[in-house]
């Protein structure tokens, strides 16, 4: 475990089974759909690519990137493109895979933009869900990978301050780390 990091929330184990189970969902219901995944970046590629090879159909992947943090550990509530999508998605199936629906607001925004390019179907996947931390009414993801309770964390993607993104576990980073 790395030293700045409180405790394991989940394994690698138990972040395989729970890609693995999300990928079984998501396949039953996008076979023969040939949907679009688009990831948020940076956070939400190593999920991404897991779970496009878990699901285990034909689908296209794209990628917006957003900024809403900086660098802080908490949401600026600001929500700017930092780079968008290089694919049209109207009339298609649309899957937003997400790393964590915190707030919402950051998810609110992307739904928002997402249905405005009038997709055939737009659902969200998240692999994981603060829903104590949910400020905004309404937001929910279509695919749960956890639930998790209201604590900072990093790894397998997640970062602080662009750091710990390589971590192969989910981890809860230690308060004195980011306050």
């Amino acid at each position: 475990m790395h030293n700045d990091v409180a405790r394991v929330l989940l394994n690698e184990q138990e972040i395989r089974d729970t890609v693995n189970r999300l990928g079984a969902e998501i396949r039953r219901d996008y076979e023969g759909k040939n949907p679009i995944l688009i990831s948020v970046l940076k956070g939400a590629f190593v999920f991404m690519a897991d779970l496009a090879r878990a699901m285990d159909i034909d689908c296209q992947i794209d990628f917006l990137m957003l900024s809403s943090y900086g660098t802080g550990s908490e949401s600026s509530g600001q929500v700017q493109i930092m780079k968008d999508l290089s694919m049209s998605i109207e009339g298609r199936h649309v899957l937003a895979v997400e790393d964590i629906l915190d707030s919402g607001r950051t998810l609110q925004y992307i739904m928002e933009i997402l249905s405005a390019r009038k997709p055939a179907s737009v659902k969200l996947c998240t692999l994981l869900d603060k829903p104590e931390r949910r400020t905004v009414q309404g937001i929910a993801a279509d695919y749960v990978g956890q639930v998790i309770p209201d604590e900072f964390v990093v790894g397998y993607g997640l970062d602080y301050a662009e750091k710990y993104r390589y971590l192969p576990y989910i981890g809860v980073l230690k308060r004195e780390v980011y306050q």
